[in-house]
């Protein structure tokens, strides 16, 4: 996996940069297009999203995490075509723990089980191991995921455990997957 110092000749300054995809950092021009991204009722379906927001407090959300050293939020954009298919995020380190939270959304079904999700993941599990010298990488899928949690296998995280009926979602109680990544997997699998 490549990464790369932000280019400001590009279009858009890009942060990782694969074969098909590259990930970008958000700014302010990005508030309605984030809006839009957050109420497809696939990506809100498949990521248990239930909070309503409204375009200022997408703007405000965005601003935050600008500035938010514990977390790293960039968009999933197409090399060809500059379009963005979703979003991506390293959230809730704990430096001296040297651990953190993964996220990941593609947001419209025509760009799901194309192999983007899978090739975000990797970008950003080399920049968490890599350059933020993180240890340990952790997730939730929710059981109904079967193709995130197919994905999620194939890249080399660990189930580690079941959160049992911890979303209630559309009249429903549904599981949630716990799974892992720690840095020596990542190496073996990846650097070997």
């Amino acid at each position: 996996m490549k990464w790369r110092r932000l280019k400001m000749s590009d279009k858009h300054a890009r942060l990782l940069t694969g074969e098909r995809v590259y990930l970008r950092p958000l700014n302010g021009e990005d508030s309605e297009l984030y809006y839009q991204m957050f109420y497809d009722e696939e990506t809100r379906w498949l990521t248990g999203t239930q909070k309503h927001n409204t375009k200022e407090q997408i703007a405000r959300y965005i601003e935050r995490k600008a500035g938010d050293d514990s977390s790293v939020l960039l968009l999933i954009a197409l090399e060809e075509n500059d379009k963005v298919i979703g979003d991506i995020a390293i959230q809730d380190m704990d430096r001296g723990n040297r651990t953190a939270n993964l996220r990941i959304a593609i947001d419209k079904v025509e760009h799901q089980c194309m192999g983007y999700g899978q090739e975000a993941l990797l970008l950003l599990l080399d920049y968490g191991f890599g350059i933020l010298n993180l240890h340990r990488i952790e997730l939730e899928v929710y059981a109904y995921n079967n193709r995130a949690v197919h994905v999620y296998e194939k890249v080399g995280f660990v189930r580690e455990g079941v959160r049992r009926q911890m979303l209630y979602y559309n009249h429903e109680y549904h599981d949630v997957i716990m799974m892992s990544m720690l840095e020596n997997e990542y190496r073996a699998r990846y650097l070997l």
